[in-house]
């Protein structure tokens, strides 16, 4: 079980991805309630949280949202939810949530397959700077 601090929510992202890195980098920066929590897929806690949750990483392995209440939230409802709790007006995208979920990630699939040819990998996952180390589960 993860210990994740009251009222706050953990994205687990592609930590040698440069779109997932700079993703990260937005929330970080636009997170002004400070509900977002931190951490690589290849981490310690999202390896337990795959194993936990018996995730494919064949068919997902660019972005997780996990809160305790609501469990994994996958691909672009993950990214949609992300929107939402950032406030407004990144919000306002949460409006695709009504769209059917095998539509939305069949745009999600297309990018995340692509993500790597289009915007490049690190070598290693992304080390947050003392500042943001708060904001990082390890």
């Amino acid at each position: 079980m993860i210990n994740l601090p009251q009222n706050k929510k953990l994205i687990l992202f592609d930590g040698v991805c440069n779109l997932c890195n700079s993703s990260v980098q937005y929330v970080i920066k636009h997170d002004k309630n400070n509900i977002f929590m931190l951490a690589a897929l290849q981490s310690e806690v999202g390896q337990q949280l795959i194993k936990e949750y018996k995730i494919d990483t064949k068919k997902t392995d660019s972005i997780l949202l996990y809160t305790t209440k609501e469990g994994i939230s996958y691909k672009s409802t993950a990214a949609l939810k992300i929107a939402y709790y950032l406030g407004f007006p990144n919000s306002i995208l949460s409006v695709f949530l009504i769209v059917p979920a095998f539509i939305r990630n069949w745009v999600y699939d297309y990018i995340a397959k692509n993500r790597y040819k289009w915007y490049g990998k690190k070598e290693s996952c992304m080390i947050p700077t003392p500042e943001l180390k708060s904001k990082f589960l390890e």
